[in-house]
């Protein structure tokens, strides 16, 4: 049970870097006063851990 938990987090990471690099090639931020948008570096970092997170929720064990 516990591996499952670190196959869903690690999928939901890299899912998450790779939504936040294609969020940064084609969205971005013109300006290049965004925090979070204005490098693919920082992008890609923030959504990977969006992504952990969000997928951590789906630990599969019922209440």
């Amino acid at each position: 049970m516990m591996r499952r938990n670190i196959i869903l987090i690690m999928a939901g990471g890299i899912l998450g870097a790779v939504a936040g690099y294609l969020y940064w090639k084609h969205v971005g931020c013109v300006s290049g006063t965004c925090a979070i948008t204005s490098s693919p570096r920082n992008s890609t970092a923030y959504f990977a851990v969006l992504g952990a997170l969000a997928f951590s929720m789906f630990n599969g064990k019922k209440k």
